[in-house]
């Protein structure tokens, strides 16, 4: 048992299953943002009645469905913001500690 603890202290565990959770929370967040806030006003700016998600482009009897790419393209480029600027504002990119060799 003392190994399993020691395992856990000094891989920082409970540090990664904290940020998994946090990261599980922002994404859910940010989902609802992108999709109930920015995709209905790119909608309203591109002409799309329903929002961004029934965006498509037309080339010759093809019919691609790119608004759904876009809105998961936006999607991710938020969450990696707030992943990189909560990670330096909260200094966490100093929190790891080099280990003696």
């Amino acid at each position: 048992m003392k190994g399993f603890i020691h395992f856990i202290r000094e891989q920082g565990v409970v540090g990664l299953a904290v940020g998994f959770i946090l990261g599980g929370a922002v994404a859910k967040l940010v989902s609802a943002l992108v999709t109930d806030l920015i995709n209905p006003i790119l909608g309203l700016v591109l002409g799309l009645a329903k929002g961004l998600d029934t965006a498509t482009v037309k080339l010759g009897p093809a019919k691609f469905m790119v608004g759904n790419f876009i809105s998961n393209l936006i999607d991710f480029l938020v969450i990696a913001l707030v992943v990189y600027y909560g990670v330096k504002l909260l200094r966490l990119d100093k929190l790891d500690k080099k280990k003696p060799s």
